[in-house]
């Protein structure tokens, strides 16, 4: 493939997605173009991990072969994402004593103290499970707050608060190898919620404060933002299915046309105030989760950029003023611009967020963002993604 152009793939427990993104230059400035496009009915997962590879398998090489007849070329690499309930993150401090008689902080010191903090990661806390990114929070320099880069800086005492994202080890391994498998190499990992925010986010939200929340079929992953910083990300093993189920039980009807009235709840045969009840209930399950969440990070009701929403449960109507009554806090539907010249473009929501982030990453060569290199081996070892310059306080 050539060096601009970048898939990603985004294997969810409802679908698989694949995006080829173009980055095309026009009048001095980079523009992304989808050409291509594939999806396919994920099988083989459950709350985003791996249980039949074979099945997982044969279900990713449905969606990158319809990828590669829609953008016209052979995919041989791409970015991943990872999400599942095995993905979250743990906050961690580290400090040093500057050893040199100038007291300067340099790039090493930097490098340092992020080390020092992941040494400091409980091990109960780390065990079986990978780094992923690694994000620093804040600095301090003598006990006070840095404002932009340390490095050049001087003092005595230097401090890092930092957030690192991880995923269990054996998920991730599971993951790699099923795409590789399917002759494609992984160039790069990133955490779901963190490739969405690529493109359904903007900075302004970024630095005011809001929290991303994708609601999918069995998972519910979040990432809160403040001062253009990811300060937390997890994700809860409850989703649009549970919602569904639901709706078969409490009116004893089949899945596939619960589903239906899940998100199409017009004009149909049952009580609308009794099928309100019951999707009201089971969202007012997650927000509850999502509110607990913030007060752990006491910011509840304080995000002025309030809650995005995506994934294919956001579709279900009233979602937004639940988010609103129970998080005191302003809620909007995400959305993604995108240029394609495809007749026929798939992406018709924010569901498409990952894999299309993914790209993104992939083609953003700047200084806003950084990114390290994968092994291809399908069970990495001794490597460390690295993108915080792009959170650099």
């Amino acid at each position: 493939m050539a060096k601009n152009i970048a898939v990603g793939i985004d294997i969810g427990t409802y679908q698989i997605k694949v995006v080829v993104l173009e980055n095309v230059r026009e009048n001095g400035q980079d523009n992304f173009r989808i050409i291509g496009t594939g999806f396919a009915e994920s099988k083989g997962l459950r709350h985003g991990y791996i249980i039949n590879s074979a099945d997982t398998e044969r279900s990713l090489n449905i969606a990158i072969n319809q990828a590669e007849r829609t953008a016209n070329i052979k995919i041989r690499r791409a970015f991943l994402s990872i999400g599942g309930i095995g993905v979250g993150s743990v906050i961690s401090h580290g400090s040093l004593i500057i050893p040199r008689a100038d007291s300067e902080i340099t790039e090493i010191d930097v490098k340092n103290v992020l080390s020092i903090a992941e040494s400091e990661i409980p091990s109960n806390v780390s065990i079986n499970r990978k780094i992923i990114h690694t994000i620093p929070i804040s600095y301090k320099i003598d006990g006070k707050i840095v404002l932009g880069q340390p490095i050049g800086m001087k003092g005595i005492k230097f401090e890092a608060k930092v957030m690192f994202v991880t995923c269990l080890e054996h998920h991730l391994n599971d993951l790699i190898t099923t795409v590789e498998d399917c002759g494609i190499e992984v160039i790069n990992i990133m955490a779901s919620p963190l490739a969405g925010s690529m493109v359904v986010l903007n900075k302004t939200q970024k630095i005011a404060g809001c929290i991303l929340a994708n609601i999918g079929s069995e998972t519910v992953s979040l990432v809160v933002f403040e001062n253009n910083i990811p300060i937390s990300l997890d994700v809860f093993p409850i989703g649009g299915t549970d919602i569904t189920n639901d709706i078969a039980l409490g009116l004893k009807i089949p899945l596939e046309e619960a589903e239906n009235l899940k998100i199409n709840d017009g004009e149909n045969n049952y009580p609308k105030k009794r099928l309100e009840e019951i999707i009201l209930a089971r969202l007012s399950d997650i927000f509850d989760l999502i509110e607990s969440h913030l007060k752990k990070l006491g910011r509840s009701g304080l995000l002025p950029a309030g809650i995005i929403l995506t994934g294919g449960t956001s579709g279900v109507s009233t979602i937004e003023d639940l988010a609103r009554a129970t998080l005191k806090l302003p809620s909007k539907l995400g959305s993604i611009n995108f240029t394609t010249d495809m007749k026929n473009c798939q992406i018709k929501d924010s569901s498409w967020s990952v894999a299309y982030g993914l790209c993104v990453w992939g083609l953003s060569n700047g200084e806003e963002i950084s990114f390290g290199t994968l092994s291809g081996s399908n069970k990495p070892k001794n490597w460390l993604i690295s993108w915080f310059k792009q959170f650099l306080p």
